[in-house]
């Protein structure tokens, strides 16, 4: 059998602010919202914000912990994406640059929850 993880959750200090913060970023409202829940649909993946204190059991690492990687087509695109976000006010951990893997930047959302953009290295 083959397992394929089609989720992230990420467990937020409020939800709704993250909401709002993902939905503008990614210009979609989520699927399903509560008070300790919200659910996006982003292509093939789901993204599910869960209210740090409700989850069970208990998270002890939160933002900063793992990164939620999005792939683009050019150098360009990073550029662009990275100025866009900026223009909103979202916080850049990493401005574009050249890594190994390919032209990356990092972001941040409201609970430190890394974003990274990156157009990845042509292959030999």
């Amino acid at each position: 059998m083959t397992i394929a993880p089609n989720m992230l959750l990420l467990y937020v200090e409020n939800v709704e602010k993250s909401a709002e913060f993902y939905s503008d970023l990614f210009g979609t409202k989520p699927v399903d919202a509560t008070h300790g829940f919200a659910m996006f649909v982003l292509g093939n993946l789901r993204l599910g914000l869960w209210l740090r204190p409700a989850v069970e059991p208990a998270a002890t690492v939160t933002g900063g912990g793992g990164e939620l990687a999005i792939a683009v087509g050019s150098a360009e695109e990073v550029g662009k994406i990275a100025r866009d976000w900026n223009a909103k006010g979202v916080s850049i951990a990493q401005e574009p640059t050249d890594m190994d893997f390919g032209h990356t930047f990092v972001a941040l959302d409201p609970d430190g929850h890394r974003i990274r953009v990156f157009q990845p290295a042509p292959t030999e």
